[in-house]
């Protein structure tokens, strides 16, 4: 029996540990690459996985002193804030109106709201470029502002949908028993229950417009105005010279703040999808 259970525990300690090696790789690649010389990246008989030549800064200078970079950060951080902002407004109110509306209506126009999240946005652009034509938004990253919501709110309101229906009816009907209104009652009782859910749509929403593409290469053209995912990829891949170094570092950059903030809600995170599945 003790042989079995350390045979079954070093099974588990040995998929942990190779899993945690395949999903640091790309961050131990990432990281020593922005250090690496061009001589030392380049030459296929240096060992790619150490530093063969002392290390450098010179691509961490190329990609603040020698591009928009750091205005690139800014305007995705805009974008994003203010993306999430327009999505809880909307989604939350529609999720909680969907969930308390009686019979398979609620329930149909949820499924029909979610649906639109399903139209690929190489479909959607033109006609979305014809609004941000009328609306005077060529070349700004309102114009995204504006769009990204369109896909966001869909799949939010949702996933919002199951959280709602996981939270009984009687708790609010009791707070508003005890004199709380049924706005009062939905934000000091039925929001804070739902802030898992709240969280995840928070996550996704911020995460979901930092890495479009289609839409940002589609309206913004001027260097000043674009965002990290069309700013790196137009300012570090010159014809067919690729910044490597630059590039990789570019990424880290943003991906460690983002592999922290999953972390730190990973609980609340994984929580969200899956009561969003099942009460959905």
């Amino acid at each position: 029996m003790l042989a079995r259970r350390a045979g079954n525990l070093s099974l588990t300690y040995l998929i942990v540990t190779l899993f945690v090696i395949f999903t640091a790789f790309p961050f131990y690649w990432m990281l020593i690459a922005t250090f690496k010389t061009s001589p030392d990246l380049y030459i296929p008989s240096n060992n790619p996985f150490i530093f063969n030549q002392p290390p450098t800064l010179d691509n961490l200078d190329l990609l603040f002193n020698r591009t928009n970079y750091p205005q690139f950060l800014v305007n995705s951080l805009f974008v994003g804030i203010m993306v999430v902002l327009i999505t809880l407004l909307l989604s939350v109110p529609a999720s909680y109106s969907l969930a308390r509306l009686t019979g398979r209506w609620g329930e149909r126009l949820g499924i029909l709201i979610f649906m639109v999240y399903l139209i690929p946005p190489t479909l959607l652009f033109i006609p979305m470029s014809r609004v941000v034509s009328i609306l005077d938004l060529r070349d700004s990253i309102w114009s995204l502002i504006v769009i990204y919501p369109t896909f966001t709110v869909p799949f939010c309101t949702w996933l919002l949908m199951g959280f709602m229906k996981s939270i009984p009816h009687d708790v609010e009907e009791q707070a508003m028993v005890d004199g709380y209104s049924r706005f009062g009652a939905i934000l000091r009782v039925v929001f804070p229950l739902a802030m898992p859910g709240v969280l995840t749509v928070v996550v996704f929403a911020f995460t979901l417009t930092t890495h479009e593409f289609i839409y940002a290469l589609a309206f913004i053209t001027s260097s000043s105005q674009k965002v990290i995912s069309t700013g790196v990829t137009s300012e570090l891949i010159r014809g067919d010279v690729f910044f490597w170094q630059s590039i990789m570092a570019a990424g880290i950059i943003v991906a460690v703040p983002v592999a922290l903030i999953y972390n730190l809600f990973l609980d609340r995170f994984i929580a969200g999808f899956t009561l969003g599945a099942v009460k959905g």
